[in-house]
């Protein structure tokens, strides 16, 4: 079995034009003389590696506390791609995912620079995945996401977004994706990991 964390570092990660960065706040420090150290810290729930809830693009949509957490966690195949994911190269990761292994075929990752297109978005909705992940800060093109994120979020698709792929093969993994449980959020950043189910 082996380990790979596919999580960015929180206070060094990419974020997405506009959200605010990470910022680590310095409470106490034994080396001034306090009993212990101790870190407080402020950041969007979208910086780094995170999940969108469907609340974060549909008002009355299910907030990261309503969402259950089996969708975060289990068999997942991650496929490698380039550029834009056109409905057929959708078609094309699902059936292939299928042909391995048909629980892994519910949760996709994309390792690349890989862009889903509405008609991918489509595609990926009517398969009834439960987990779309990616490399990218969002999903769909970064000038206009909100068209991509309403047809998965709408079929109530957790995006995993910022994740790190570039260690891992394409192949059929169990991942863990358990988001911090934020009570009525829109998202919740994760500690990603992927094992390998090869002996």
């Amino acid at each position: 079995m082996k380990l790979y964390d596919i999580s960015q570092e929180v206070f060094n990660c990419n974020v997405f034009p506009g959200d605010p960065q990470p910022e680590r706040q310095v409470q106490l420090q034994i080396a001034n003389g306090d009993i212990c150290n101790l870190t407080a810290f402020q950041m969007c729930a979208h910086n780094g590696t995170h999940v969108d809830a469907p609340y974060h693009f549909i008002d009355g949509g299910k907030t990261i506390d309503q969402v259950a957490l089996e969708r975060f966690v289990g068999y997942a195949y991650v496929a490698e791609h380039e550029g834009d994911v056109s409905a057929e190269d959708a078609m094309a990761i699902l059936e292939k995912a299928r042909y391995l292994d048909s629980r892994a075929a519910k949760r996709i990752l994309v390792k690349g620079r890989a862009t889903v297109t509405e008609e991918a978005a489509r595609v990926f909705a009517e398969a009834g995945i439960l987990l779309f992940g990616n490399e990218s800060q969002t999903v769909g093109p970064e000038d206009a996401p909100m068209a991509v994120h309403l047809i998965m979020l709408g079929a109530e698709i957790v995006l995993l977004e910022g994740i790190r792929l570039g260690e891992v093969d394409e192949g059929i993994y169990i991942l863990n994706c358990a988001p911090i449980n934020l009570g009525g959020a829109d998202g919740a950043p994760c500690r990603a990991i992927l094992v390998s189910i090869e002996e």
